[in-house]
């Protein structure tokens, strides 16, 4: 086995992150106090190493790590996300100062497992990978002062997550012992329909359910509005947008070899059916804005397995143009969330009455936002939704494309009410904390917002890296 240190230099500088995280947290004062402030620094550094990194290709460990234009792809999305995560973090009001050394330690820790994720190419690195980046928010959704909701939240996230793990476990021995490889680029070799391998088929379906937990995708969706709203908003922030990024680059790797007309392609096509319409339905009746966003976020899985079913490239690549789409959309109205309930309270959608008069820049990133996670042009959730329906239409599942468009209908409502409240309703409700409308505040909404509008703007070049690497798992 030939191993070369410069192929991995994104996994490597996590590690060195997470062990002088670890040294700090077991230091003892300041030390502890100052996390926040070397951090953010830390975390840029590791956006250099992993787009340094961006056109490593090759095989580690005996077959089982890949580096290719997919998994490096998902890294530099990855470190961006882990960066404005964060800096949101930096001013988190619920968190204990003693504590903020060992939360970025798990955050970090979790980041890295998502990062072993995007190139593990064998299914039990895969679910070890999994818990991996699963163990450590067990942790952090619990960390939230004196709030029993947080409590909570953290032990439903661990109860669901047990329930998956066990699924996915289980499957994957089902997957063994109907085609004796765990080895992706050998499954892909295999028949996968249900009359010549039903073992195999039953358990592939199992395993998918431990990447349908990090998804939030129906059924195994109940855990995330929940979490949401008992968790803190800066937590909340990490839970809502990067986990999402493994399990899609799971789900595209093993959706290579899932084409149209299979049964388990068919399942994975219901699942977002429901998933899609779920979510959507169950958020228009929510005040609560992070509840409402979580089932957002059921709704978003369910747009993702559009681009799934398609057995193409370029539905490959609309999968994961949207994860980083929805990944973008979702940092943005934490973002605002965090700033303007600068306490750390829950924000309800009176709290948002007026802001465009108390912090309009706040106002301008909420609508934009909104916007793109209703998917109109011209932001990246326009593009991203557009990609899914083009790369899905005449692949055997047109009705499925009906469907999200007709979700993005009802999605309308909920979402720009996000918008309403913000420049339509003037009285603001009293006794609450001032909107942060700090420099650090304004900088990151409107760097966000610009990230959002550019990617719709122009989404041809990262599109065509997304392209590129689908089109590499099909050789």
């Amino acid at each position: 086995m030939n191993f070369n240190p410069a192929l991995i230099v994104p996994e490597l500088f996590q590690f060195i992150l997470i062990l002088a995280l670890f040294a700090a947290s077991v230091a003892s004062g300041e030390k502890r106090v100052r996390a926040e402030r070397w951090v953010p620094i830390a975390a840029a550094a590791g956006v250099v190493a992993a787009l340094a990194s961006h056109s490593a290709t090759g095989l580690l460990f005996s077959g089982v790590y890949k580096l290719d234009g997919m998994s490096q792809f998902f890294k530099v999305v990855i470190a961006v996300c882990f960066l404005v995560t964060t800096l949101n973090a930096s001013r988190q009001p619920t968190l204990d100062k003693d504590r903020r050394a060992d939360y970025y330690l798990f955050l970090a820790l979790s980041a890295w497992g998502l990062m072993l994720l995007s190139s593990t190419v064998e299914l039990f690195s895969v679910y070890l990978a999994l818990e991996l980046s699963s163990y450590s928010l067990y942790t952090v959704i619990a960390l939230r002062s004196k709030d029993k909701g947080a409590a909570e939240a953290g032990i439903k996230y661990i109860l669901f997550g047990a329930v998956a793990t066990a699924l996915a476990l289980f499957g994957l021995s089902y997957v063994l012992a109907g085609q004796h490889t765990t080895y992706i680029a050998e499954l892909t070799t295999k028949s996968w329909h249900w009359a010549d391998a039903p073992v195999a088929v039953v358990g592939l379906t199992l395993f998918l359910g431990g990447m349908f937990y990090k998804l939030a995708l129906f059924p195994f969706h109940f855990w995330c509005p929940d979490v949401y709203q008992g968790t803190s908003n800066e937590t909340a922030t990490f839970v809502a947008t990067l986990p999402k990024l493994g399990a899609v680059v799971v789900l595209v790797r093993l959706s290579a070899f899932l084409t149209p007309g299979l049964e388990i392609t068919t399942v994975l096509a219901w699942l977002g059916a429901i998933s899609m319409t779920l979510g959507n339905l169950c958020a228009l009746a929510q005040r609560d804005v992070k509840r409402m966003l979580g089932f957002s976020s059921v709704a978003h899985a369910g747009y993702v397995m559009v681009g799934l079913v398609s057995g193409t490239a370029e539905g490959m690549a609309a999968a994961a143009f949207y994860a980083l789409a929805y990944v973008a959309m979702n940092l943005l109205a934490f973002w605002v969330v965090s700033r303007v309930a600068s306490d750390g309270r829950n924000l309800e959608l009176d709290d948002l009455n007026g802001l465009y008069r108390r912090a309009p820049a706040l106002a301008f990133a909420m609508a934009v936002g909104a916007f793109a996670l209703v998917g109109l042009p011209p932001t990246v959730g326009f593009m991203g939704k557009l990609f899914l329906i083009t790369a899905a239409w005449n692949h055997g599942y047109n009705w499925l494309v009906v469907v999200l468009a007709v979700n993005s209908a009802f999605a309308i409502y909920y979402y720009l009410s996000l918008v309403r409240h913000a420049y339509t309703e003037d009285a603001a409700p009293e006794g609450r904390s001032a909107p942060d409308t700090s420099v650090f505040s304004l900088v990151g909404a409107g760097v966000l917002s610009v990230i959002v509008l550019v990617l719709g703007f122009v989404p041809g070049p990262v599109f065509d890296v997304a392209v590129a690497a689908g089109r590499g798992l099909f050789h």
